[in-house]
């Protein structure tokens, strides 16, 4: 993995996003969702996006996709994936870059497949709109993919309706949908959420084996860090809208700088913690309505000072490869 990290680290980005803000018009007043985010992802990268529900994720990735309600969100900021500028696309150059150039796999694929087609149908529209083969080569095709993510029967299961397939499965189909046209990158917001313990493994197991067989870059989001250690190279940590702490897996996992890191972390549960007290954040996240002025976690860390409430601190670099947006990070 190490060696894999360093090929990785000298060329280009797949996709980069700069100064990225959502706001949403709501009746309560505008919600600043995304707040000045920027990363950047490099061919055959896996970038993990963590923090609590709430901090931007899901908005974060539905922005790369341009999947966000036009009519009640405000946009700013520059997303390029594979040199194309995502936020100046038309409606046909939008068509051709989702599920060509960027794909996403979605949270409940109950509720992402459409009910009144099967599995095959859908897996077929996809490869006949962005490849032009035939029905037959889709459906060949489809076959191939249903497989490569260990769908059991799969020249069957092509003809199920989403609601005749397990969780599981249903979410394998969703992998293979969304890997059908090889995209460049792969969005993940949450793909095993709903998913016992065991095939969530299994599933990501699969979607890492996938990614480096097809050497895709991609985002993961999720809440679970045992998942971002298993499958990520750089994570970037989330709150508030904000980043405040990015990193290789290692940095961020193993020698946190951030404040709501580390209590990210003190809050896990594993299992050589039988019998001791968990260490829970206090508070709750801050409404977001609000104006945010200093640092957005200052009312829930047990290191703030005086200055947090009027600074709000940038990410500042405090090792090779790692940077914390903190006014003690360097402490």
């Amino acid at each position: 993995m190490t060696a894999h990290r360093s090929e990785i680290a000298a060329v280009a980005p797949m996709a980069s996003v700069d100064d990225l803000s959502v706001r949403f018009r709501t009746a309560r007043g505008a919600v600043q969702a995304v707040d000045g985010v920027s990363f950047a992802v490099r061919p055959g990268e896996v970038l993990g996006l963590i923090g609590e529900s709430g901090c931007g994720k899901s908005v974060t990735m539905r922005a790369l996709m341009r999947l966000l309600p036009a009519a009640a969100t405000d946009i700013s900021g520059k997303v390029e994936v594979d040199g194309l500028d995502v936020m100046t696309l038309g409606e046909k150059a939008l068509g051709a870059y989702r599920g060509r150039t960027t794909a996403m796999i979605f949270q409940d694929p109950g509720l992402a497949f459409d009910p009144v087609y099967t599995i095959g149908q859908q897996i077929v529209e996809m490869l006949r709109r962005h490849t032009g083969c035939s029905r037959k080569e889709a459906l060949e095709r489809a076959q191939e993919l249903l497989e490569l993510v260990k769908v059991p029967s799969a020249r069957a299961r092509l003809d199920n309706y989403p609601h005749e397939m397990s969780g599981g499965m249903r979410q394998r189909a969703m992998i293979a949908l969304a890997l059908s046209c090889r995209p460049k990158l792969v969005l993940a917001d949450e793909p095993t959420t709903a998913l016992d313990a065991t095939v969530q493994i299994q599933v990501l197991l699969t979607l890492r084996e996938l990614q480096q067989r097809f050497g895709m870059s991609a985002i993961f989001v999720t809440h679970d860090l045992g998942v971002a250690a298993e499958i990520c190279d750089r994570i970037a940590v989330m709150y508030a809208g904000r980043i405040v702490e990015t990193g290789s897996a290692e940095q961020v996992l193993l020698q946190p700088r951030h404040p709501y890191t580390q209590a990210l972390l003190a809050s896990t549960i594993h299992g050589s913690m039988r019998g001791t007290r968990i260490h829970g954040i206090p508070g709750a996240p801050p409404d977001l309505a609000q104006a945010l002025p200093g640092c957005a976690f200052r009312a829930r860390c047990p290191r703030a000072v005086a200055d947090c409430a009027h600074a709000r601190p940038a990410l500042e670099s405090v090792a090779a490869g790692h940077a914390a947006a903190c006014l003690l990070s360097r402490e």
